[in-house]
């Protein structure tokens, strides 16, 4: 994303090494064993293989109506990567793959593997639900990607083709796709090309969102982002994937035309939606049913979506709105969803991830087959695919690029807004930066920057010492108390560190202590991996009403033992939560 206006200019992802520390292995594991593991089930289920079977119909297309967008994620994933500093260069699977896709595109530019072909439905028959312009974006943003690595030689002219098919198929038709995305790729489009034709589609699709246009559904239109225009929104509503990718492209628009109250629209709708419809670890959407935003304050844990896209989106929309004003704040949200939730859903080996990330696990999670997908996207372990994927390629294009949401610029100077072990080339000068966070608050400069200081350090400033600056955050951990409107943790407590969320996980607890019988003590500070608590004693009735109020009996004091939420789920089967009663 390289906006051509803004407060700050983003740096190009080429330019940044980050030597160390907590992401450094991420990226490593992400480069090689994420993005492998990627193909190979995408070649297992026969999504890629879609493209190989142009003019046979539906007879030999696998996959749900949107996996030709996996692909395509999977592709940019693979430019970025290969281009990072330190990366594994994907060029020959690069060429495979856009051989392939260019291969199945139609003479008017038109490119999707589950429509048009004999025995399919027509073009544009569902666009409630046929993804055929979220597919096109990302499409086009995996040939923006090529464009800007010199990579998958040919990608950006097929991207071209297909962007030029939409600007004359949908400019004077007021139809919109169910699912945004392709708003926020056209803007991309043009910024590579400088071809306005794209921007102006772009900023069509924006306006035209909100006046219900769409088929009505059981979902409603603010499922689709069809109920109310961007506009005249007040705070995210319906599947939040699509409320955030929406939003993200409503920024760019609103950059790339000088649009300032549609910006401080979408910025305005973030912020309410931060302050009521937000979990502690950044995520979003507390509906499974529809994968959407619940009303203000409905945030129980144990019910919690928050899917890993949505933590993608959050990150891509939080960094457009901190490139576009500037405001250091923005950077928080970042932080908190990279280490929360990014850092939650992928396991060790990059071979697994959760789809949903719970707060509150009340059942033991089980074991699942690695060599088959899983149907049911919440409240389960860790798994190698799902029949929905969209979540692991998006998590390994972020990570393959990741550089450039570290580390901007403008006239007066540069600022670091996440934390990590770094080396960036700026105009031939080097900035190297030294820190253990988030283990550690000590964050080092050998230059002149400006750091993001986050909300939870707010008292903190840097400190000169010669041409270094440095940052000591305060990493103590702290007690956190839920909004007492947030109905399902009134009379919980919650620990941090840093921006790490802490949690509470079966394995970790003395024998015969279930997490559902704890209270935890606030009156004492909470130490780094514990806090003083005690085990209730239940008493068990016929009917769990009664009459009159009573405390259960309690036992002596114990040690409740805390994990990173990031770790939980990493050694067997378990119970987890994150909000815990006090006493």
């Amino acid at each position: 994303m390289f906006p051509s206006r803004g407060a700050l200019r983003p740096v190009d992802p080429r330019r940044v090494r980050i030597t160390g520390g907590f992401w450094a292995q991420r990226q490593a594991v992400n480069g090689t064993a994420t993005i492998e593991h990627c193909r190979t089930w995408l070649d297992r289920l026969g999504w890629t293989g879609n493209f190989a079977t142009t003019g046979t119909g539906t007879a030999r297309r696998r996959g749900r109506e949107f996996s030709d967008s996996e692909v395509y994620k999977h592709v940019e994933a693979m430019c970025w990567e290969s281009v990072r500093p330190g990366g594994t260069n994907y060029d020959r699977q690069l060429d495979e793959l856009t051989a392939m896709i260019a291969g199945a595109q139609a003479a008017d530019g038109y490119l999707h593997t589950a429509f048009g072909r004999p025995g399919q439905p027509e073009r544009y028959s569902d666009l409630n639900f046929g993804h055929e312009l979220y597919c096109a974006g990302h499409l086009i943003q995996a040939g923006v990607a090529a464009a800007r690595t010199g990579r998958a030689r040919g990608l950006p002219d097929v991207a071209r083709r297909v962007a030029d098919h939409i600007c004359d198929t949908f400019k004077d038709d007021d139809r919109i796709c169910g699912h945004p995305e392709i708003e926020t790729a056209l803007v991309e489009l043009f910024r590579v090309t400088g071809d306005e034709r794209y921007l102006d589609q772009a900023a069509r699709f924006v306006e035209r969102r909100g006046h219900r246009s769409l088929p009505e559904h059981e979902f409603g239109w603010r499922y689709f982002q069809d109920a109310v225009p961007v506009r005249a929104g007040e705070v995210f509503h319906g599947h939040s994937v699509r409320a955030l990718y929406l939003a993200a492209g409503a920024v760019d628009v609103a950059v790339e035309t000088g649009d300032d109250a549609l910006l401080a629209a979408v910025a305005g709708q973030l912020d309410r939606t931060l302050a009521r419809r937000t979990y502690i670890t950044g995520g979003m959407g507390s509906r499974h049913l529809d994968e959407s935003f619940g009303d203000d304050f409905v945030l129980p844990p144990d019910r919690a979506y928050s899917e890993t896209c949505a933590g993608v989106a959050t990150v891509m929309l939080a960094h457009r709105l901190l490139l576009a004003t500037g405001d250091l704040r923005y950077g928080d949200i970042v932080d908190r969803v990279l280490h929360n939730v990014i850092a939650t859903a992928v396991a060790d080996d990059g071979q697994a991830f959760f789809y949903a990330n719970t707060l509150h696990q009340r059942t033991a999670t089980e074991a699942v087959p690695p060599d088959r997908e899983q149907l049911r996207f919440g409240g389960g372990p860790r798994a190698p695919w799902f029949e929905v994927s969209c979540c692991l390629n998006n998590v390994a294009r972020l990570l393959a690029s990741l550089g450039s949401y570290l580390v901007t610029e403008d006239d007066s100077g540069v600022q670091v807004h996440q934390f990590a072990p770094m080396t960036v080339e700026l105009d031939g000068t080097p900035l190297t930066v030294e820190t253990d966070y988030p283990d550690g608050g000590s964050v080092t400069a050998d230059r002149a920057v400006t750091f993001r200081v986050p909300a939870w350090a707010h008292g903190t400033a840097p400190s000169r010492d010669g041409d270094q600056v440095r940052l000591e955050l305060p990493m103590k951990p702290r007690w956190t108390f839920p909004d007492a409107r947030v109905d399902a943790t009134r009379g919980c407590a919650a620990v941090e560190v840093g921006p790490v969320v802490m949690c509470a996980e079966s394995v970790d607890q003395e024998d015969g202590v279930t997490l559902d019988d704890i209270q935890v003590d606030t009156s004492v500070a909470p130490e780094a991996n514990a806090v003083k608590g005690r085990l209730i004693k239940p008493v068990e009735r016929d009917w769990p009403y009664q009459s009159q109020n009573e405390n259960p009996e309690s036992s002596d004091p114990i040690v409740v033992t805390l994990v990173p939420y990031h770790r939980w789920a990493r050694r067997g089967p378990s119970t987890m939560r994150i909000w815990l009663p006090t006493t």
